[in-house]
């Protein structure tokens, strides 16, 4: 049986040499390359990309479009967008396979997927199964705060905060960002967290290379009644009930902690959800960890690949 053949097209940024460096050891596929000194030669990308059987787009929004157009005739090459282009695209298979029952499914059936976002992903993870189960109801103000390694602005940001020399340095240890509350990535989560209405989205950035909080807070005497620290976890629990890849931490286990680390999981392509609080309290936090080049990015890319292989 002949192996699969897999570009990464734009393999030279950050997204792209995490995921050659996970594929590093495998003998199952192949990997089609271009050499760093060639990857502007349009010719040769264009031939590589229709070579092979899955095309993986590490490349900017337009640039990732432009290489879908060059397959819309080459049916037979399967294609992995992690750009923001096609997440919302009603013809395209989003890329978290623990979402809903039959995403897994979706993806492994689908020519064109589109891998999620690293803030989207912890976002999602929590909000879907609220909404699904009932609990988070119409209309509900919903705000998402979160941190991520500086990996996740890309070799710029990553020049920015390693390189003394950069000519526009990054010396704080924290910053916010997204000031105008008009984040690329809140569509994404409105859509795929079956929102009514976008969420607040405060994103930063810390001084750290890889990982990723992902906050929600909630009011529970605004969610659905009867609504307790509980239920939202059960609820939580019996969604990813049998996952590997995402993980509900016990709510014993995380009513004990006294923090909770960003970096926890920097190097891992896992997720684990946390619900904080008081039982009884009026009030929860729902946290998501992650690695944002992981899970968050070039984990959750190999993680489709291999669903699409499988088919």
């Amino acid at each position: 049986m002949s192996k699969a053949k897999i570009f990464i097209d734009g393999e030279h940024g950050t997204t792209g040499l995490q995921i050659r460096a996970r594929m590093a050891d495998r003998t199952d596929v192949v990997l089609l390359s271009i050499p760093e000194q060639e990857r502007r030669n349009a010719g040769l990308r264009e031939e590589l990309l229709n070579s092979a059987d899955i095309a993986i787009l590490c490349l900017p929004d337009d640039a990732a479009s432009d290489a879908v157009a060059m397959l819309a005739d080459n049916t037979h090459v399967r294609i992995i967008d992690t750009s923001t282009a096609h997440r919302t695209s009603e013809t395209w298979a989003y890329g978290f396979a623990e979402m809903a029952t039959d995403q897994a499914d979706k993806i492994r059936r689908s020519r064109t997927v589109a891998n999620p976002g690293c803030y989207p992903t912890g976002a999602i993870g929590l909000i879907r199964p609220l909404r699904a189960a009932g609990l988070l109801p119409d209309g509900y103000p919903v705000t998402v705060n979160a941190v991520s390694g500086y990996t996740g602005g890309g070799k710029q940001m990553i020049a920015q905060f390693e390189d003394p020399a950069n000519a526009d340095p990054i010396t704080s240890p924290h910053f916010l960002y997204g000031l105008t509350l008009n984040h690329k990535h809140v569509p994404e989560m409105k859509l795929h967290g079956l929102l009514d209405s976008a969420p607040i989205f405060a994103p930063s950035v810390g001084k750290f290379p890889q990982g990723m909080i992902v906050q929600v807070p909630l009011h529970l005497d605004h969610l659905a009644d009867g609504t307790t620290l509980e239920t939202v976890h059960d609820a939580l629990a019996d969604h990813y009930a049998g996952q590997s890849v995402v993980e509900v931490v016990p709510l014993a286990a995380s009513q004990k902690l006294g923090r909770i680390d960003a970096t926890e999981l920097a190097g891992q392509d896992r997720m684990k959800l946390f619900v904080t609080g008081t039982s009884g309290g009026h009030q929860i936090n729902l946290v998501a960890l992650l690695d944002n080049l992981g899970k968050g990015a070039s984990g959750a890319a190999v993680q489709n690949m291999d669903l699409m292989l499988s088919n």
